[in-house]
């Protein structure tokens, strides 16, 4: 909130009330009282200027700015999109796609769309049922609808952007004017998104309007922006342990970092980005098979800022411009940059390479902890990865890199996520499934809701491989159960016993009290896997619900549908 200065015309004291009035007074408050006090001018002051004849205000162009997110990067850049439109007189409004219906897309004037594609050609899980009824035969003609669309997506799958291409397409069809180029943004989205935006707004401007550009004024306190994408912290590692036993098939490990003067100001539900470096070791062979080995300035870039693991389709294409290796499409299936330049077997100049990689994007972590419990720490739940493709040993970048590199700091950056928080209702039920690293939000949730006293029952589906080697916070989980915090527990172990035993297992074998606590009103949050474990547990849902509904495959769908519009299921998957 401003303060008067100390050269406002009154006594110190004064200013000092008058500071502590404002500082505690709500918008409402401090809108009547600029209205009274401009009264109160009018009608006592003989020496205050006479109000002007009024003018009717210029009309300001409308505006809606759609997004349909799921990491929250959509989201960002509808914000970022709002701020510039109300500067350039825009009357700006932002809307996430599941809120609005098609009647009212289609009374709208002027649209961007900003839509990221999740997983192999998927919607955000709220942009769901706006796709559907976008794409429905029935869906209104959009005449008078003047849009453009900005589509987000990463060049490693190969339905890249397909949600935003999908929607450039069907606006079309339904009559609307397309008034800019769809552009479709890879992993390093800002700077080409910003410039998209810019160049759009002033197309999507209606033409013969005066130009009342407006000078943006706000006037309430904000907080210090804390760090980003661009601008990490180092944040101390204080606490590193691993948490999987010495025979087990995983290797998990607890990380808890100092955030002590960051202004990561997290929720139960957010994630950490972490910006990683990559294996010297792997730069170096990188550097070896280019023929570029000892240009140290390149071996920097290499590790710190350039994206050396992925492979896309897109990379092999320009490769294949360079040198003329063209192999079969589906060839960058599990391999990465290096099979491509050996396979190729030709000399890059430092130019050429760094022209093929992409930058080096963040990794998300679920943050596993909750302020109110820790204070300024954030706790991380990591799961080295290393497999084998095509006869190379590969492994995890930024995994490996905190878990065995840099075991001093890391740098790190908020990603909020705020359709992945806590009832608003303390005494609201949940129901957390969670398997492997997925539980790790979850003991965030758990103790959240023991620092707040929440009187709503917590109910937690857990699996890993086995029980003496992978039970993740066992002890905290136990401990929990026993001081009545968490209600119920539900494990699977998918290799204790011959046949695989997975969570949804689990559920459907407590499919009547998870119906029960489902018609009760209990949230249910799914955090995990989104290729096999997601997918595994939203068909058991549909099962369960149909089973102890008496329903038939649809009626399960359309209750589960409508558990969803109440934001009660609520999905974190990866």
């Amino acid at each position: 909130m401003p303060v008067l200065p100390k050269t406002a015309p009154f006594a110190e004291d004064q200013i000092a009330a008058l500071n502590s009035v404002m500082a505690a007074s709500t918008h409402d408050q401090r809108t009547w009282l600029a209205g009274f006090l401009a009264g109160f001018a009018a009608a006592n002051d003989s020496t205050a200027a006479q109000p002007a004849a009024a003018v009717s205000p210029a009309r300001r162009a409308p505006l809606t700015i759609l997004f349909g997110t799921e990491s929250g990067n959509a989201e960002a850049l509808a914000a970022q999109a709002r701020k510039a439109a109300t500067k350039l007189g825009f009357a700006p409004k932002v809307l996430d796609m599941a809120d609005i219906d098609m009647a009212q897309l289609a009374a709208l004037e002027n649209v961007l769309v900003i839509a990221s594609t999740w997983g192999e050609g998927d919607p955000p899980q709220r942009a769901v049922d706006f796709q559907e009824a976008l794409m429905a035969d029935d869906a209104p003609r959009l005449e008078k609808l003047r849009y453009a669309v900005l589509a987000l997506g990463d060049r490693a799958y190969a339905q890249f952007c397909e949600v935003g291409k999908r929607f450039d397409e069907r606006f079309a069809a339904l009559g609307a004017t397309r008034v800019a180029d769809r552009i479709d943004c890879d992993l390093d989205f800002e700077a080409p998104a910003s410039a998209w935006i810019d160049s759009t707004l002033a197309v999507l401007k209606p033409t013969g309007e005066e130009d009342h550009a407006v000078i943006h004024v706000d006037f309430a306190r904000t907080a210090a922006e804390g760090p980003t994408r661009a601008k990490p912290f180092a944040a101390e590692v204080t606490e590193h342990a691993r948490l999987t036993g010495s025979r087990s098939s995983s290797d998990t490990h607890h990380i808890e970092l100092n955030i002590e003067g960051s202004g990561i100001a997290y929720e139960p539900g957010d994630a950490l980005g972490i910006v990683p470096t990559n294996d010297p070791a792997l730069a170096d062979e990188v550097l070896a098979a280019a023929g570029l080995a000892g240009n140290t300035a390149l071996r920097v870039a290499l590790i710190e800022r350039l994206d050396i693991t992925t492979l896309t389709s897109r990379q092999v294409e320009d490769f294949g411009k360079l040198t003329g290796f063209t192999p079969d499409p589906d060839w960058a299936m599990g391999r990465q940059i290096i099979d491509l330049l050996e396979a190729g077997a030709s000399t890059l100049t430092a130019d050429q390479l760094t022209s093929l990689l992409r930058p080096l994007p963040p990794r998300y972590y679920s943050i596993a902890s909750s302020r109110k419990a820790v204070g300024e720490e954030a706790h991380l739940l990591v799961a080295a990865l290393r497999y084998k493709s095509h006869g190379r040993a590969r492994q995890g970048v930024a995994s490996i890199d905190m878990t065995v590199r840099h075991r001093g700091s890391m740098n790190v950056f908020l990603r909020a996520n705020q359709h992945f928080r806590l009832p608003s209702d303390p005494a609201r039920p949940v129901i957390m499934v969670g398997p492997g690293t997925g539980v790790a939000p979850f003991r965030g949730f758990m103790q959240e809701r023991e620092a707040t006293g929440a009187t709503g029952k917590n109910w937690l589906f857990f699996g890993h491989r086995n029980y003496m080697h992978d039970f993740l916070y066992q002890l905290e989980w136990q401990d929990w159960l026993a001081n009545g915090t968490l209600n119920r527990m539900d494990v699977a172990f998918s290799r204790d016993q011959p046949e695989k035993r997975y969570v949804q297992d689990v559920m459907w074998e407590q499919r009547r009290d998870l119906a029960g606590w489902l018609r009760d009103g209990a949230a249910l949050y799914v955090c995990g896997d989104m290729n096999a474990m997601a997918k595994d547990v939203h068909a058991v849902l549909l099962r369960i619900l149909a089973d102890q509904g008496n329903h038939d495959e649809a009626d399960a769908k359309a209750e589960l549908d409508a558990i969803r519009r109440d934001g009660r299921y609520l999905r974190d998957v990866y």
